[in-house]
């Protein structure tokens, strides 16, 4: 078991690493009766699809030489409807160091075929722009 997950009332929930120990909070975003008050559970799969593609990158970064601490991530979720669903994820990354294009070679293949983009369903768009200095 990883994780443990309590709802709170009011659209809340509490979730537990249960490893760790550490806690976050998830809310039904406001368009959806939500207060928006934390994460919603969409919230979480977009992050977590920006998360997995910087941690793949920093596993490749680490056994190749390639710095790139210091990379960002913004992620924008667009939500569809009938049913409602995320209907696209875009994340623009950028990287603060200058990488040599072989490296980015590496490192776009690393993350776009990182386990999150991997279990995402093939119809959920997923734009991805790799912006350097």
């Amino acid at each position: 078991m990883i994780s443990k997950v309590i709802y709170e009332g009011e659209l809340r929930t509490q979730a537990t690493h249960l490893q760790s120990g550490k806690t976050i909070y998830t809310d039904a975003p406001v368009d959806n009766q939500g207060n928006g008050d934390a994460f919603s559970p969409t919230d979480l799969v977009a992050t977590a699809l920006a998360s997995c593609m910087l941690t793949i990158m920093g596993i490749v970064a680490r056994r190749d030489g390639i710095m790139i601490e210091g990379t960002v991530a913004e992620v924008e979720k667009i939500m569809a409807k009938d049913p409602r669903r995320i209907g696209e994820i875009k994340i623009k990354i950028f990287f603060k160091h200058i990488i040599e294009d072989k490296d980015r070679v590496k490192l776009e293949r690393a993350a776009r075929t990182c386990p999150v983009s991997g279990s995402l369903h093939q119809d959920l768009k997923q734009n991805i722009d790799f912006i350097y200095p």
